[in-house]
This record gives structure tokens, sequence and C-alpha cells, in this order.
């Protein structure tokens, strides 16, 4: 049955979303060659179009894709082999008739763009790029460089692969653990970039919902990892903040001011449903799913678990010490202790390096002092976060809470 334009646009935009990596991964499988690979699959969804507007939407659109990639794959080959008199090569390629199960396909590919070997700002373009089809431009202005950067950063991924003879596979089950690692800190790395942007640029909400479905993705493919659902659980839990955590001129509200009735209680079922399920096993996801779970289940600020979340990080920082997850620490310290543990709490911290130049601490510190009573104190430390603030709307917070503290003082 013929489709009308807008169903045939409509089919193929979901269809890029959902089978973009199972085709361009069925392709480097087959081949070994990553151009030739994406080259074959941007033919197969550019054929697509005329093609489901003359037949109609075919019932499995992504085995039509990966149909439609393969023999356009093969004919480059034949080609290929044919003018270096190798049709044997040819023959090897057409061997490889039986598909492989797309989930597979997708951690392969998940897998082989995260390899340690690779720098990590390739990791991160190669994913984006291989596995969920997102354009040169649109990870440049996700990350707020040049195309030219991020098209560089691709192809010497590319190149590092196919000269290292890196596997195009999932390790075996040894390695796997280590790399799956490297594959969520990637992950929570686009997260981070789409929730809070590393330059206090606004919030980039189609970048940190990429890294939700590429957290579902693994999770789904790799059901025996507990970390790989404790990701996806601390993802859909901060996710489900996001239409309350900004306000109008783009300055963070704060977890205690936040209306909560803004926060998206479908993703917060699901992740305190899978929080609950990998909690059993501490890691560091796990830990932080855990800690966000008591944050979202809490009706109002007032009501949340101080104790249950200080123990939470206690675990943390037990499994790895962190300075940020300290500082965190501290303020959930504070909340159920009162500022002065808070206080002493920043104040042991040392200023350790991972934490020169954040804005957090000087801030945190304000906060203690503002609820001890030491007003000029706090404004002086709510200046020198002003001074560090990552962007124009974080400033002027903490502009006006010194401006109050210095009135009060």
């Amino acid at each position: 049955m013929r489709a009308g334009p807008a169903q045939v646009r409509a089919a193929l935009a979901e269809a890029y979303r959902g089978e973009w990596g199972v085709v361009f991964g069925t392709i480097v499988r087959m081949t070994g060659d990553w151009e030739l690979a994406e080259d074959c699959a941007q033919e197969a969804f550019a054929r697509a179009l005329p093609a489901w507007g003359q037949e109609g939407v075919p019932r499995r659109p992504g085995a039509w894709l990966v149909t439609t990639a393969r023999h356009r794959a093969l004919d480059v080959l034949r080609r290929q082999a044919t003018e270096r008199g190798k049709l044997s090569e040819v023959a090897a390629h057409e061997a490889i008739r039986e598909p492989q199960p797309p989930g597979d396909e997708r951690l392969r590919l998940v897998f082989t763009c995260c390899h340690p070997a690779l720098p990590l700002e390739s990791r991160v373009a190669l994913t984006l790029r291989a596995v969920s089809g997102l354009t040169t431009r649109e990870i440049a202005r996700a990350f707020l460089v040049g195309e030219d950067t991020v098209s560089q950063r691709i192809l010497r991924a590319k190149h590092k692969i196919a000269g290292a003879g890196i596997p195009y596979r999932v390790p075996p089950p040894g390695a796997r653990a280590e790399r799956l690692d490297g594959v969520l800190a990637v992950i929570y790395l686009v997260f981070t970039e789409g929730y809070a942007p590393s330059d206090g640029s606004t919030a980039r909400d189609n970048l940190a919902e990429e890294a939700v479905r590429l957290a579902r993705l693994v999770a789904a493919e790799a059901p025996d990892e507990p970390e790989a659902r404790g990701l996806l659980a601390l993802l859909l839990l901060q996710h489900s903040r996001r239409a309350a955590r900004l306000d109008a001129d783009g300055g963070q509200v704060t977890l205690e001011r936040q209306d909560r009735t803004r926060w998206d209680r479908t993703l917060i079922a699901e992740g305190v449903a899978l929080g609950r399920e990998a909690v059993a096993v501490d890691g560091p996801y796990t830990l932080q799913a855990a800690i966000a779970a008591q944050h979202a289940l809490a009706p109002v600020a007032a009501a949340t678990d101080w104790a249950a979340i200080v123990a939470l990080y206690d675990r943390l920082l037990a499994l790895r010490a962190n300075p940020v997850v300290a500082l965190n620490r501290a303020v959930a310290l504070g909340m159920r202790d009162g500022p002065q543990a808070q206080l002493n709490a920043v104040d042991a911290l040392c200023s350790p390096k991972a934490l020169a130049g954040n804005h957090a601490v000087p801030a945190v510190r304000a906060d203690a002092l503002h609820r001890l009573g030491r007003t000029r104190e706090a404004a002086e430390a709510y200046r020198a976060a002003e001074a560090i603030a990552p962007n124009r709307a974080i400033a002027r917070e903490y502009a006006q809470r010194a401006a109050e503290g210095e009135l009060v003082g």
C-alpha cells in the first residue's frame, strides 16, 4: 500500500533514530570498512524515501534498510574485487548471510566506539555519530566546537581503529567489566554536557535525551550489569527534574526551591524501580541513583531523608575517594546535623586540586556561614563564588545572596 509523504517521512525519521546503529554496524561487521559502512547506510536511508512512497512502509523498516545497505556494500566490494581480480573476496563477503540480532550489533558498535585506545573526545564524537546517527553539525553544535574539529576527531578515530586493528566486537567476559566502565563513562559525559554544560552555557536537552537513549540501549543489552542499570536509573532521575531546575533567566534552581509538581513522575517511577534492582551491588552509578531516588521520593524538601543520603555518600566514598562526592556529602551532612557540621566538612577538604576554581566550594561554605548567622563572612564567600561562577545566571544568584548578607551584616 502506498503511503503519503508525511507518513513516509515520519516512518523514516523513526527508523533513523532506532535503526541507524544497526544498519551502520552490520556493514562494519561485514566489511570492516567504517567509511564504506557510513556511505552504504546513508544510501539505504536515501533510497528508502522514494521506495517507501511507492511501495509503502515495509513491515520491518530496519530489515529493509539493512538489506539495502548490504546489497550496496556487496556491489561496491564486487566492483573493487573485479578491478583487482580477486573475486574470492566477494564470495567470502557474500557468505556472511546470517543477520545477527540487532541488539548485539549495536552493543558491538558501542564497545568499539568507546575503546580505551581512542582519546575520550573521539570516543564521544564517534559514539554519537556511529551509534546514534547524529550529524557532524549536530555534534558540533552540542559541544560548541567547529564542524571541522568534530570531523577530524571522527576521522582520526576511524583511522585509529583501522590502523591499530581494534576488533569490532563486545569484549570477552574477562575484559567486559573493565571496558563497560569506559562505555558508561562516555554516556555519562554526554549526559552531563547536555544537563550542565562544562562551559556554563544553557542546558541542551537533546544531548541529555540522547545519553538516556544510549543508556537504555546498554542496560537492555547488558542486563546482568548492575552498573548499566544504575547509570540508566541515575540519568532518568536527574532528567526527570529538567522542567524545574532552571529559572526564566537560565539560573539554577536548587533542589529545595524546585517546584516538584513539574518533575516527570513517569521517569521517576522508572528510575526508582531500576535503582532498587541495582543498588544491592555497590557501584558508583547505583549509589548515585539511590541518592537521586531519595530526593525524588521526598514529597517536599523538608521531608528528605538526609540520614539515608549521608549513609549512601559514605558508601560511595568508601568505594572511590572523590572530592566532588565529599563536597556533596558535606551538604547532606549539614542538612542532617546542622550548618556547623557542613562548615567543618567543607574546611576538612583542604582545597584539593580537583576542586580548584570550583564555585561550589565557596558557595557551600557561604551557605553554612549564612545559616550560622555569620552573614558578613557568608557575603564574602558568596562574592568569592560569584567571581568564579561558570555563567552569568549563577553569578547573578551569588551576587544577590551576597548583597542580602551585606545589607544584614
